[in-house]
């Protein structure tokens, strides 16, 4: 029997309500390394793939933002856990995806795993952050607390593909918002291998959606839709970003505009915890006014 054999290659698809879709329109693209040399086809998502990503991200929403906070921890860190296991493919796939040494690779993905982990602890934690009692001119306690804001769109940055990606996302859903996220264009591969990750762990489907493609053709219809609440353009150039903002303008989305980051691996604080929350507002009286209360 002959020792040749021939090589399997791997078929990267979308992530979309926990399945895994080609693109609507069947159309690929080539993915290369540093140097020009191919990796992998990656699909190249439609306009009809972004609202399909819509879809699965609102019906997840209710299930999702109406679990404990301390249940999404959990589903957080059990991702770190799987990821944990997987670390060779990921130290592998950012090295060919960035051009870095298996060292350096290996380092970016020890701080993403790190990197949800952290933001796993923040669950239960940030509604205390940016929460609490209000001071009132009257018998009644006031009492505020964050809420989700919905679907939010995500622009993965464009050089770091893993853990930039995962510092842009984690701390979307560990506010119990849901996600479309639109991977890096020029090194897609390790968004849609994280893709196998949450199907495979206890993210339920539609949490997450990853779509592939030209950065710009995807990213389009998705500020512009009228379900999606919010906007992550950190994956998106100045004159895209001021394209997308005006169009995200329609329906009143919250934006967060791309920010200068000199290294994704730094404390990432909770700047990227409170974009994506709104505050309700309890008002409830005291003393001998009853225990009735209301809330706007």
């Amino acid at each position: 029997m002959s020792d040749a054999r021939l090589s399997v290659f791997k078929t990267y698809k979308l992530y979309v309500g926990g399945k895994f879709p080609r693109s609507e329109s069947g159309r690929v693209y080539e993915v290369t390394d540093s140097k020009g040399r191919w990796l992998a086809n990656a699909p190249q998502s439609s306009r009809k793939d972004a609202r399909d990503a819509v879809v699965a991200a609102r019906k997840a929403f209710g299930g999702w933002s109406g679990a404990t906070a301390y249940n999404r921890g959990q589903v957080l860190y059990r991702v770190a856990e799987m990821l944990e296991g997987r670390r060779e493919q990921f130290t592998r796939e950012v090295a060919e995806a960035e051009g870095l040494s298996k060292g350096r690779a290996a380092a970016q993905v020890d701080a993403a795993i790190d990197r949800w982990v952290w933001y796993a602890g923040w669950t239960d934690k940030i509604a205390q952050l940016v929460g609490g009692g209000n001071p009132v001119a009257g018998p009644y306690f006031n009492l505020s607390s964050p809420e989700p804001t919905g679907v939010v769109t995500v622009l993965a940055p464009q050089d770091s593909s893993f853990l930039g990606l995962v510092s842009v996302l984690a701390p979307v859903i560990a506010t119990g918002n849901t996600a479309v996220v639109v991977a890096s264009e020029r090194a897609p591969l390790p968004a849609l291998s994280l893709s196998e990750v949450l199907a495979t762990s206890d993210v339920p489907g539609g949490v997450v959606n990853v779509l592939s493609g030209r950065t710009a053709e995807i990213a389009a219809p998705l500020a512009a839709h009228q379900d999606v609440n919010a906007i992550d353009l950190a994956g998106a150039d100045e004159a895209l970003a001021k394209e997308l903002e005006i169009a995200a303008a329609d329906n009143l989305k919250r934006v967060l505009r791309p920010q200068p980051v000199d290294d994704w691996s730094a404390d990432p604080g909770t700047d990227r915890l409170t974009p994506f929350l709104e505050t309700k507002t309890v008002w409830h009286p005291t003393g001998s006014l009853g225990a009735g209360g209301s809330s706007y």
